[in-house]
């Protein structure tokens, strides 16, 4: 897996750097103190991975993260500021981690980006009301819709999260969205849509599923209520 630390903190990078040396297939192919320059190397050379800051001169990493829409690179945000998470997981980050970044938080990040890394390689196609086909090389596979919690867009992907595994599929959470079943899903959020039998609990400003926190749009808490029998 190929990555990009673009932290304007010269002791942030280097912690960064030391942290990935210590994981098998974790490359950092470079480092930028500067998020323009990032930007400009990610034009001409494709990476999987940017460990990325966030309050930064002249363009910040939430600034590059939407400049970079479309491109197929998992995000990493790391911040000493923790105000910017909401902001940050509407443009479909992997992770967050606060500074100080420490190492099994940084191991935990890299796992979940490496899980996506490799769910991007299968193919899923909708075939039913009650099935999805998961291929994967050449091993095709079927995966109960009610073994869904829930669906999660990142970039052009949707995941599909399970109690065990997360796959990703390339296309639109709006399509998604059309297929799964209305009985059994709702949209939550413009990045979420969750299976109502697997919402554990409602709470301000979202739901919980399977230890999961999932935001909750004011554009869809009343049809969520209105669904839950919320009073």
């Amino acid at each position: 897996m190929k990555a990009l630390i673009v932290d304007d903190n010269d002791i942030a990078r280097t912690t960064l750097a030391h942290l990935a040396k210590q994981i098998p297939n974790l490359t950092i192919v470079n480092e930028y103190s500067n998020a323009i320059e990032a930007y400009n190397h990610l034009q001409n050379n494709h990476v999987d991975l940017i460990f990325l800051d966030i309050e930064m001169p002249e363009m910040t990493g939430i600034e590059l993260t939407k400049n970079l829409s479309g491109k197929d690179i998992i995000i990493i945000f790391t911040s000493s500021n923790k105000e910017y998470a909401l902001e940050a997981f509407e443009l479909n980050i992997a992770d967050y981690i606060l500074k100080p970044v420490m190492p099994a938080r940084f191991l935990q990040a890299v796992s979940k980006a490496q899980s996506i890394l490799e769910s991007k390689k299968e193919n899923v196609e909708m075939t039913n009301d009650e099935f999805l086909f998961v291929r994967d090389s050449n091993i095709t596979r079927r995966l109960k819709l009610d073994d869904i919690f829930y669906a999660e867009a990142m970039g052009d992907y949707v995941k599909f999260y399970t109690r065990e595994k997360m796959f990703a599929i390339h296309g639109k959470m709006k399509t998604a969205e059309e297929r799964l079943p209305k009985d059994n899903f709702i949209r939550v959020h413009r990045s979420y849509i969750v299976s109502v039998s697997k919402i554990d609990t409602l709470q301000d400003g979202g739901i919980m599923i399977n230890g999961k926190f999932i935001p909750v749009a004011d554009a869809y808490r009343k049809a969520l209520n209105t669904r839950m029998n919320v009073f």
